[in-house]
């Protein structure tokens, strides 16, 4: 939402029904109060004249005086909110007080100029939506500005249901997703935007956190990028491969960390990707077409198609992508390596092999899921010192992996199956490295450009989503996105890999969030309230983890032989652990956990307090039905179409408001909840 300035606001009086302020809330302006507990005497005072119960009356007045001394829930904006729950029946409390000066509140570093009161006899305030929406409005400063300057409570009721209308009703980009109107306008302002940080891209990653997700991430970018050269292979008849998968994966890699404007985001094989792949190459052979002079003009014209879309700023139509579909495609791609994790591990209980090897694969599996899990969560535990701590936590995967193989190398007497590699360098096929295109008919080298649109939208929306959600404000970034920039290098990178028959790699989402996970300080928040959970503090934002993994990638081809002592079972594992540790933070798994839940303990999240509880459960619900369409399409011989699918979804959430309450849709669909100290339970 832009910011409103003077001219777009009028005092003339809203329709009754959307009085919100004016109505139900007790509105005091310029108070002037050196303290809290000074503010709220007055209020207290201001309250006398309401008629209620002297036990009621008496309750309010100490539960008043308890938040005087420990303070509000919470405070953002220059807003703060105080809620609590009555014990006593009577008129509920909704006073909105904006101070003369502002005031500066114990234990809190930001200074106030509105405080929120809300308290009733309900676990959740009616109205605690109100609050919570007023909050997030005041990080405008146009908005800030004009409520701060509003002479009467009705002119700033006016101010606050105007700037909710306009928040509601226009999708907000931000400002790296803005339309510049211009060529290349886009990519030269994401190349200002980061170039000031390059040099400290490099050196900010100097530290201990970097090595230790060096050593995860180039197991978690490996194992797939194995698999799914594995996959590929079987998909392409020998075509494309391993090797091909990992010399791509290397090589687009190192290009990504040095010159991308978010090198947070890992590139590989996807899912989606190799499903297009080996449908086209089933084409192909359909056709009696040779498969890589046609791959070649097929990536030549989606190369093309994507860089249009970098030059023309049509990055910003993923604004439109927001937290509803974030969501749905980053738990798909979850489930994708959750599956895949599970189906490789129970595998081997029915294929021919011998008791033993089965049991040692699983133990071996879950034996790394495990550690990792366990050693990842040390963070929280009482023991050791906080450095050990944090050691034991960073380094959790790549300990989890070294153990489990040693254990299998332990027990060589075993027969594993270990990772699959070939003995020498050189292509799956044998083929030459460079393709030839004029092997190609001619009327394919134009005819391509039809499946090339198929595959330009995949990758357009594989890449952006993921570096959306690699962008998002839960995660604490400080330097900037480049959606443009990194549109267009993706474009050139296909080209690239096109013309040496290399398999195309775009941003991948289980490895980027796992990059930036590996890379995060977090802390525990909500302990109090009984719902514990971890919080990203920061991100060390570098280019150095990326650049030193594909490197270290590139570099396992000259030690395949090491390489092939590491059993799959355990890489299973990492998968596995990949799968579920990206769930994390994915507010629709958190949701759908409320299905089986006694209402009595569902956390004090800010959208179960200020949205209906059916009204969350219908939001899920339609988002698990998402999620469904899109796995059954994905496993179904309409795989082709699957991308279509995933950009059906902005349509869907257009037409949800159709059923919704726009401020329902705007809490359950906000990219940043308000600060976590709003969802403890008041005294």
């Amino acid at each position: 939402m832009q910011p409103l300035g003077p001219t777009d606001i009028s005092t003339e009086e809203l329709p009754r029904q959307k009085r919100v302020l004016s109505t139900e809330t007790l509105v005091l302006l310029d108070v002037k109060a050196e303290h809290l507990d000074d503010c709220l005497a007055q209020v207290l005072e201001a309250l006398s004249s309401t008629e209620m119960e002297p036990e009621h009356r008496e309750e309010i007045g100490s539960s008043l005086r308890r938040h005087g001394r420990g303070g509000p829930e919470a405070i953002e904006h220059g807003v703060a909110i105080i809620h609590g729950r009555l014990r006593t029946p009577g008129p509920m409390i909704q006073v909105l007080v904006r101070f003369r000066s502002s005031i500066e509140l114990d234990d809190w570093n930001e200074p106030c100029d509105f405080l929120w009161i809300l308290l009733s006899d309900e676990v959740t305030h009616p109205h605690i939506d109100t609050a919570v929406e007023f909050l997030r409005l005041m990080s405008h400063p146009g908005v800030h500005e004009l409520a701060s300057s509003a002479a009467t409570p009705r002119e700033l009721a006016t101010v606050y249901e105007l700037a909710l209308e306009e928040q509601v009703e226009h999708t907000h980009a931000p400002p790296e997703l803005e339309r510049t109107g211009s060529l290349f306008g886009g990519i030269r302002r994401d190349l200002a935007r980061r170039l000031p940080h390059y040099v400290s891209d490099f050196t900010d990653g100097l530290n201990g956190k970097s090595f230790a997700s060096v050593l995860f991430m180039f197991f978690a970018v490996l194992a797939p990028s194995v698999a799914f050269g594995g996959l590929l292979a079987v998909l392409t008849d020998g075509t494309i491969g391993v090797v091909e998968t990992l010399v791509a994966t290397a090589f687009a890699g190192v290009v990504y960390a040095l010159f991308s404007g978010q090198p947070l985001t890992i590139l590989g094989s996807t899912g989606p990707v190799a499903i297009f792949l080996g449908m086209l190459y089933a084409g192909t052979v359909a056709l009696g077409l040779p498969f890589l002079p046609t791959f070649f003009w097929v990536g030549v014209w989606t190369s093309f198609f994507l860089f249009v879309l970098a030059a023309t700023d049509a990055s910003s139509w993923i604004r439109f992508f927001t937290r509803f579909t974030d969501d749905i495609f980053a738990a798909l791609i979850a489930f994708i390596f959750i599956v895949e994790a599970v189906t490789d591990i129970s595998s081997v209980f029915v294929e021919e092999v011998a008791h033993d090897t089965a049991l040692l694969s699983l133990i071996l599996a879950v034996g790394t899921f495990l550690i990792a899990t366990w050693l990842s969560n040390f963070r929280r535990s009482p023991y050791l010192r906080s450095r050990v701590r944090e050691f034991l936590a960073d380094f959790g995967p790549a300990l989890a992996l070294a153990a489990m193989t040693g254990v299998a190398l332990a027990l060589h007497a075993v027969d594993l199956e270990t990772l699959a590699v070939p003995e020498t360098f050189g292509t799956t096929s044998g083929r030459a490295w460079i393709v030839d295109p004029t092997e190609a008919p001619r009327w394919v080298w134009i005819g391509a450009a039809l499946p090339a649109l198929v595959s330009a939208i995949l990758m357009y929306l594989d890449q952006n989503i993921t570096v959306r959600l690699v962008n998002s404000p839960d995660n604490k970034l400080k330097k900037g996105a480049a959606f443009h920039l990194d549109l267009a290098i993706i474009a050139g990178l296909v080209g690239v890999l096109s013309v040496f028959g290399l398999p195309w790699t775009v941003a991948a989402t289980v490895r980027s969030l796992n990059h930036v996970r590996s890379l995060s300080n977090v802390e525990t928040v909500g302990a109090d309230s009984g719902h514990p959970h971890e919080v990203v503090t920061s991100v060390v934002e570098t280019r150095l983890t990326g650049l030193v993994v594909h490197l270290l990638v590139g570099g396992s081809l000259l030690f395949l032989g090491l390489l092939s002592q590491v059993p799959m079972s355990v890489l299973f594992g990492l998968f596995l652990f990949m799968g579920i540790a990206s769930t994390r933070g994915n507010q629709l798994f958190e949701r759908l956990r409320l299905w089986i839940m006694d209402p009595a303990h569902y956390p004090p999240t800010y959208y179960l307090r200020a949205v209906p509880t059916r009204t969350v459960h219908i939001y899920t619900a339609i988002q698990a039905l998402a999620l469904g369409v899109l796995w059954a399409v994905k496993s179904s011989p309409m795989g082709l179409l699957f991308p279509l699918f995933i950009a059906l979804l902005v349509p869907v959430r257009l037409l949800m408001g159709r059923w919704f309450k726009a401020e329902h849709l705007a809490l359950l669909d906000a990219e940043e909840a308000p600060e976590e100290e709003i969802y403890r339970e008041a005294g």
